[in-house]
């Protein structure tokens, strides 16, 4: 006889499944099984996960082995205990009035029902635990996949606890997802792009193979590789599959911003929506308002919704389809969360130290994920197991040896010297293993001997730059990022990889006084794309070769970008349409003045103080803490108030001793009450003529001091 139609989908169903090895062996053992180890089979995932392919695909299994299998799709039914035992009867060829069971025990052979889309028979959850599942025959299997994992009767009933399994199912593997693009015949240089958009979720590798069978010039011009903003209607119905029903613009907007951060909680949500927050007496909602502890439990019961003791974060493929569709359909809403986000996590920076500042950084990083150029740079899971901690002495013998592995011996003596001179600088990451998992080493240039620094032909280099280009000033510090790697993946793309590059930045922002860092790198092309991005400009002059092996070198003066110029410069470039329009550093460059230069300038300034004309002229307007004070865009005007106005706290500073709080008078009366002369300064402070010329002196030595010591130290330190 001719094939039937149903055969070749049949057959077409069979050649295009991939993957699901696991859960197929796991029916296999219970088909073939005198006693199965369980009855029902609950399979349960997001939607577009697989579970009406996997159910096909076991219903074929089950026939094959010569088990008799009935498909019941919930959709096509009402949550009626009525209307399911109709819709099986119709199925099994019944007689009316026909005992379900008798019918199915009488069966030679094993039985199977499948039961698809079974979050909607939510309404018959308890009849069918308590009554249906029960009266089956021992010969009959059921399989059920709903998006919602089983309710919490199933787990505490003792009977259930043993004949019923669940699975979450996942996205594919890599391995998998591949496979299937290939059979697809979706082009090679492809294949990494749909794979990092997809993350193995089969409805979008499905939706982007039949996009590329319907439009195969899709994202293929000179080179390019597929973005999903290039496919819309992808998006839109990866968003359908996740988001059935959005109640309103609140709700819509709180999935955006838990696509955005790693992870979401109440108070994150608040600060950007600009909800309420009710754990604030505060911001107390009023009543019938919307709040983030409202948006943040609709979040929690999302089936695409995951949570870790850090908040909520979606699946991964989720993420992926929000942001894209927001990037798409509002890129200044985009913008606007992003920056948002960006300011809640800063204020989180400042406030917190050690692991919990770690985590804040890797949530700020997080913010960059999007960017083509820092998104193959980084494991976005964080840090996986890997802790951090300081040098121990029993730690230098695994260190050199993990040094010496990738590096040398020659490198790892100067690791163990620079060890034993500076082990404050050392960074040991650890994990379940009890040889360190890797090192993060920086060198205090201006804190080690000539003797040392010549020793080491990476800082005697970094330290000719700067004597040549960018000579450090009293109180400032240079950091030389000398050694860091992984034990077993170098200066790989991985975990220890990554926890290295946060706790990196962390110098950036903690290291008071910082003026220069410079970052080797074994693979100075592979990494010249983001180390660009994240301003560190490529110093040939400093690079060093130890033990034949050669490393590239990075830099950065923060005097000229400060940090928090340089954040800001960060998220301009993330937010930015393209790379070729991500914009420049801030308009106003920075003078790093000497100490003299600096002094000399901070006189004059006090001098024209009411002096507009004069005072707009004053070096001072592109120094570091009058930039940051004033924005890096600042007019010439607001740099010249932020001046003024860092002079007045310097004068008037609070908190001094009676004896000194006479110095800074003798300023204050001197340089901000214009009216007066230094006659009548000294009258109205009621001193000699001689007293208050010492006293202006010694004060004018204070105040300059302070400035200074803002300018050397100023950013987040």
């Amino acid at each position: 006889m001719p094939a039937r139609l149903a055969d070749r989908l049949a057959s077409a169903r069979r050649n295009r499944f991939v993957g699901r090895g696991g859960e197929i062996r796991l029916f296999e053992a219970a088909l073939g099984a005198e006693e199965p180890p369980f009855q029902i089979l609950y399979l349960y995932g997001p939607g577009g996960v697989g579970k009406t392919t996997l159910l096909r695909e076991l219903a074929a299994l089950a026939e094959r082995n010569g088990a008799k299998s009935i498909y019941l799709d919930a959709r096509n039914t009402e949550p009626s205990p009525y209307a399911f035992l109709g819709a099986l009867a119709v199925l099994l060829e019944l007689e009316p009035n026909a005992s379900m069971s008798d019918a199915l025990a009488q069966r030679a052979g094993r039985n199977v029902i499948l039961v698809d889309t079974y979050e909607l028979l939510s309404p018959l959850e308890n009849w069918l635990r308590e009554e249906f599942f029960p009266d089956l025959p021992e010969n009959t299997l059921v399989v059920v996949a709903g998006r919602e994992p089983p309710a919490a009767a199933w787990h505490s009933d003792p009977g259930w606890q043993t004949l019923m399994r669940a699975v979450s199912l996942r996205n594919l593997s890599p391995e998998e997802g591949r496979a299937y693009l290939k059979q697809r015949q979706v082009p090679e240089a492809q294949l990494r792009a749909i794979l990092d958009f997809t993350h193995g979720h089969p409805l979008a590798l499905s939706l982007v193979a039949d996009a590329f069978d319907q439009r195969p010039a899709l994202a293929l011009h000179a080179g390019e590789v597929f973005k999903p903003e290039a496919a819309p209607d992808i998006v839109k119905t990866l968003l359908a599959q996740f988001v059935q029903k959005v109640p309103g613009p609140a709700h819509r907007a709180a999935l955006e911003a838990s696509a955005l951060v790693r992870v979401v909680t109440e108070s994150k949500l608040a600060a950007m929506l600009h909800l309420p927050d009710p754990t604030l007496p505060a911001t107390a909602a009023e009543p019938g308002a919307q709040t983030a502890h409202d948006m943040f439990e609709w979040l929690r019961g999302l089936s695409f919704m995951d949570a870790s003791a850090e908040g909520l974060y979606p699946h991964n493929l989720a993420r992926e389809a929000l942001i894209a569709d927001l990037r798409w359909r509002n890129p200044d809403w985009y913008t606007e969360l992003h920056r948002r986000a960006r300011n809640y996590h800063l204020q989180q920076l400042h406030a917190t130290s050690g692991i919990a500042q770690q985590r804040i950084l890797f949530d700020y990083i997080f913010l960059h994920r999007d960017n083509p150029v820092v998104r193959p740079f980084f494991e976005w899971a964080s840090s996986g197991t890997l802790a951090t901690d300081v040098l121990k002495l029993s730690d230098i013998p695994a260190l050199a040896g993990i040094v010496a592995r990738y590096e040398g011996e020659d490198a790892a003596d100067l690791a163990a010297q620079w060890m034993q001179t500076q082990p404050e600088g050392f960074l040991v990451l650890r994990d379940s293993e009890i040889i360190p998992a890797g090192l993060l080493a920086s060198v205090r240039l201006d804190r080690a001997s000539p003797q040392q620094i010549q020793a080491d032909p990476g800082t005697a280099n970094a330290v000719e730059f700067l004597n040549r280009h960018a000579p450090l000033r009293p109180g400032e510090a240079a950091l030389l990022f000398r050694f860091w790697m992984g034990r077993d993946t170098y200066q790989n793309v991985s975990p220890a990889q990554s926890l290295i590059f946060v706790n990196v930045v962390r110098q950036y922002l903690a290291t008071p006084g910082l003026a220069y860092t410079f970052f080797p790198v074994a693979d100075p092309t592979f990494w010249s794309d983001v180390l660009n991005y994240a301003d560190l400009h490529r110093i040939p002059e400093a690079d060093f070769t130890v033990d034949d092996k050669t490393f590239g070198v990075y830099g950065h003066d923060w005097r000229v970008t400060p940090p928090l110029s340089w954040l800001t410069l960060l998220a301009e470039r993330e937010t930015a349409p393209t790379l070729d329009s991500a914009p420049p550093p801030p308009a106003t460059m920075l003078l790093v003045l000497s100490r003299d230069e600096f002094d000399s300038a901070a006189h004059d300034a006090l001098r024209d103080f009411s002096r507009p004309h004069r005072l707009r002229e004053n070096p001072l307007l592109r120094s570091r803490i009058v930039v940051e004070r004033a924005g890096g865009g600042a007019s010439a005007d607001a740099r010249m108030t932020a001046l003024q106005t860092l002079l007045q706290e310097a004068v008037q500073k609070p908190q001094v001793s009676p004896r000194e709080a006479k110095l800074y008078r003798a300023v204050q009366y001197t340089y901000l009450k214009p009216t007066m002369t230094q006659e009548q300064a000294a009258e109205a402070l009621d001193l000699p003529f001689s007293t208050y010329r010492r006293h202006l002196k010694a004060g004018m030595i204070r105040v300059t001091d302070a400035l200074w010591q803002q300018e050397i130290g100023a950013g987040t330190r």
